[in-house]
Formats: structure tokens, sequence, C-alpha cells
């Protein structure tokens, strides 16, 4: 006779018999050498990312860790540290001056949009609309999210391309679509 985990728990309630339910685990994928733990929120797990540390400063110098540590669900495209180096030299250290955290806000949620879309969602809307998914970001404008060359990437207004390098980081206010690019909204 072969019993579900439910039917054992049912059983042994009903012999009296006190069992311990199996744990579950949370999922996690590595990002920047740490496990990214889906039971964790956004801001918790990319702060132990090694190569998510400019966004991590970025993100409290805009005073972004509450917002991001809300019920959510959010899906936010995260730009490595790499990313941040490819803009032009002093932009970084310009930006986390307590004068521009507004043009920092912007850019920041301009990588957030609300709902949670996993890479599977995002190919799905893409294939309906002609290969194209567009998404609303907390910042008011839009991203597309296409494949090109056999990649999924993330396509600003201005038309720069972020290659989604790890897809589909669960959180538990979320997911993660970790970028090798910075988005620039329309500023």
């Amino acid at each position: 006779m072969t019993l579900s985990v439910s039917k054992l728990a049912m059983f042994c309630a009903t012999a009296g018999l006190l069992v311990a339910a199996p744990a579950l685990a949370a999922t996690s994928v590595m990002v920047g050498g740490a496990a990214m733990m889906s039971d964790a929120k956004i801001p918790t797990n990319a702060s132990k990312a090694k190569n998510l540390t400019t966004l991590v400063a970025a993100v409290k110098a805009a005073g972004l860790v509450d917002t991001l540590n809300g019920t959510g669900p959010f899906t936010v495209f995260a730009p490595t540290n790499a990313a941040f180096d490819k803009l032009p030299a002093g932009t970084v250290d310009k930006l986390v001056q307590p004068g521009m955290k507004k043009q920092l806000t912007e850019i920041l949620t301009y990588h957030v949009v609300p709902g949670k879309f996993t890479a599977a969602d995002l190919k799905a809307d893409a294939m309906k609309h002609g290969g194209k998914a567009t998404l609303k970001t907390v910042a008011g404008e839009t991203l597309t999210v296409e494949e090109k060359m056999g990649k999924w990437v993330v396509v600003d207004r201005g038309g720069h391309v972020a290659v989604i390098e790890t897809p589909d980081v669960l959180q538990s206010n979320g997911v993660v679509h970790v970028i090798d690019t910075v988005l620039m909204p329309v500023m």
C-alpha cells in the first residue's frame, strides 16, 4: 500500500501519533557566488551577491530598500557591477550623491515592473505580441523583452540592449532577472 504524504499525515493524526512534516526547502539559484533563496526578499538576496554590490549601494542611496522589501510582487531587472562599469567614468559616484536622488530613483525604478514575470511568462507574452513583450515599469516608462540571436534581452526606450544573464531568480516577493547593461529611462 502506498500512502501520500497528506494521507500519511491524516493516518498519523487519526492514530494519535505526532509526526514531523517534511521540511520544504527554499529553492536557490547562484548569483555572484551566493545562493539566492526563494523564501527571502529581493534586498536580502541581492546583498549577498558579490556581482550586485553597486546595485545594492544605489538602492540604499535612493532609499528604495523598504520599497523592495514590500509585499510586491516585483519583477526586477538587476544590473551587475560590470553593467554599471559600462557607464561613463564617474557616473555611479555622481548618481549616489544626495542631490541626485531623484535621477537615481528614476533609473532604478525603470528596472522594476509591478507583478511577477518569470522567463516563461515573458516568452509567452512576447509570442502573443509578435515576438516582443512590452512592460510598464514603476517609473512609468516601458521596456521591451524579446529574443535576439538566441538570447532573451531587455531593450530600453533609447534602444540600449541588456542581455538577461541569469533569469528566474525567485524571491518571496517577486522575481529577479540579472542583466548585463544598465537600462536608461527617457529623462
